[in-house]
């Protein structure tokens, strides 16, 4: 069953630190991954805080998506995103 990881950018910290997540985070190997939403795609907050940006993935499965998150080459990237930005990450399944 798909699923969609949902990337939610509230605030970035240091702009440079992100540039940097960003070059690694592309070395993470993206099997079958689909890109449905990227930071440059227009988005309005309907309820809650403004963010900056939401990203939407989708992997064939949890496990995939997991996967991808927990891979080495995603995990060297995430270390910088961690001291860069203000960053909420979703994994839900699709319904059937």
């Amino acid at each position: 069953m798909a699923a969609y990881m949902v990337i939610i950018r509230k605030q970035t910290t240091d702009p440079a630190g992100m540039v940097r997540y960003n070059e690694l985070a592309r070395l993470a190997p993206i099997g079958n991954m689909e890109m449905l939403a990227a930071k440059t795609c227009k988005f309005q907050v309907v309820e809650g805080s403004p963010v900056e940006a939401v990203v939407v993935l989708k992997f064939p499965s949890m496990d995939e998506a997991m996967a991808w998150y927990d891979s080495p080459e995603y995990q060297k990237a995430v270390q910088h995103r961690h001291a860069s930005a203000d960053v909420n990450m979703y994994v839900v399944e699709s319904v059937s």
